[in-house]
């Protein structure tokens, strides 16, 4: 089996659009699913339980009398992680440790609570409060993900929200005991065995049995990304993720079968994935491009990593390191790795980008499970302005002022002349009124 990804060049002249061209997909969500997500959010917010109960026989084949019989809780949790193979418990622990660690440093790191006094006495600061209640979605069934528990519950857990709410489907009723294991890891509190836009539904609006949450984070298909689109603003989401990239910046200094896998990590999770290598040495790229020829046979969604690789990879021949640098910020991907013997002297230069990973033993797959920074990350060039899912995105902040006498006065008469400014004579008023509070 062969697969040929596009191969372009920085000294020709059609490179910019050529490459345009290839970053291109269509973000426009099949307007039938939008439609049939609407139907299924305005079910959900009038009937609650009966509408989620109907749906999730409809679509998962689970048929259950109550919604009781779709609640997962912590000893169910504790019993699926107790039964899983040692190697699988301590795998998941490891992983654990290590998020929690890297995210309990962005908590210190991120900032709490301060306060300063102004030369008139006046208190200004900043308050930092956890959400109180927060959704996390897990695909369920056969195609799960454990370490999307891990991703999104820990930092939630580390930020101090109170209640984590798990919407996991079960087609057919099976559950996926590592997801499970997961939540026991990861501090969730209770989970529902319930999936698709019918999920969003029930964490945007609450129903009888399931709790309204603040908001709602984790990946899913095109019906619960257009669900989440059309709840936010009701609830708060973590992003809208399009289809997983990878972007390898390389020196010609790492191994190119260990390049062709890692352009196949991010291949394999469907035809839409982009797998992108930049590099100045063309001879290079064609042992990579040999490598992918002759290893794609032996991997198991061969199929899936081929049609990725044809339709949407692309490999490039630049004049140097700058410019492929240069290149990669304008692409902004999710994962970038710098396979480089110096990844140190490049990385100052990279300004965008989901996760940075420096050096040749670094690879994206490592970022996925175990290394520690969250692996939900910003998609289709959204990198210029967006970060990681953090303990931040579980956190608010709200201004502190209290005024002192003094400043009431020196305040007052500055927000007078702006409030009459803008015709607003109340504000004005108000300001002014305590402007004398001291003779």
């Amino acid at each position: 089996m062969f697969c040929t990804p596009l191969r372009l060049s920085t000294f020709t002249d059609n490179f910019a659009a050529a490459l345009q061209e290839r970053l291109h997909w269509s973000r426009a969500l099949d307007a039938d699913i939008d439609a049939r997500v609407a139907q299924i959010l305005a079910d959900v917010r009038q009937r609650g339980d009966a509408a989620v109960l109907e749906y999730t026989a409809r679509f998962d084949a689970l048929h259950v009398d109550s919604m009781a019989g779709l609640v997962l809780g912590a000893e169910d949790f504790a019993q699926a992680f107790h039964l899983l193979p040692e190697a699988q418990r301590n795998a998941l622990q490891f992983a654990a440790h290590r998020v929690r660690t890297y995210h309990e440093a962005q908590r210190t790191a991120c900032g709490g609570d301060w306060s300063y006094h102004d030369e008139e006495g006046t208190l200004l600061g900043q308050k930092v409060t956890p959400l109180d209640r927060v959704g996390v979605y897990v695909p369920g069934g056969k195609a799960a993900y454990p370490s999307s528990v891990l991703m999104n519950a820990i930092p939630a857990h580390v930020a101090g929200v109170a209640e984590i709410v798990m919407m996991v489907p079960t087609p057919g009723g099976e559950r996926n005991p590592l997801v499970l294991a997961a939540a026991h890891v990861a501090g969730v509190t209770k989970a529902f065995t319930v999936g698709g836009a019918q999920a969003v539904a029930a964490l945007a609006f609450g129903t009888a049995s399931i709790p309204k949450v603040d908001k709602i984070t984790g990946p899913g298909n095109a019906y619960v990304a257009s669900a989440k689109r059309q709840v936010f603003g009701i609830v708060g989401i973590d992003m809208i993720a399009g289809p997983s990239e990878i972007l390898v910046l390389a020196d010609g200094s790492t191994p190119p079968d260990w390049v062709a896998m890692d352009l196949f990590s991010q291949a394999e999770h469907d035809e839409l994935a982009q797998s992108i290598l930049l590099c100045p040495d063309v001879g290079y790229i064609d042992l990579v491009a040999s490598a992918i020829d002759r290893m794609l046979p032996d991997m198991p969604r061969r199929d899936i990593i081929a049609k990725s690789l044809t339709d949407r990879g692309v490999l490039i021949h630049t004049r140097s390191m700058e410019e492929a640098c240069a290149i990669s910020n304008t692409i902004a991907p999710e994962h970038l790795e710098v396979s480089s013997r110096d990844p140190h002297r490049w990385e100052p230069l990279l300004r965008h980008a989901g996760a940075i990973f420096l050096g040749a033993y670094t690879s994206e797959s490592l970022g996925d499970y175990c290394a520690g920074p969250n692996h939900v990350l910003p998609t289709s060039t959204t990198a210029r302005f967006s970060s990681p899912l953090g303990v931040y995105d579980f956190q608010k902040r709200s201004s502190l002022i209290e005024v002192s006498a003094q400043g009431a006065r020196t305040l007052g008469h500055v927000a007078y002349i702006l409030a009459q400014g803008e015709g607003l004579e109340a504000h004005a008023r108000s300001a002014q009124m305590r402007c004398h509070a001291l003779e």
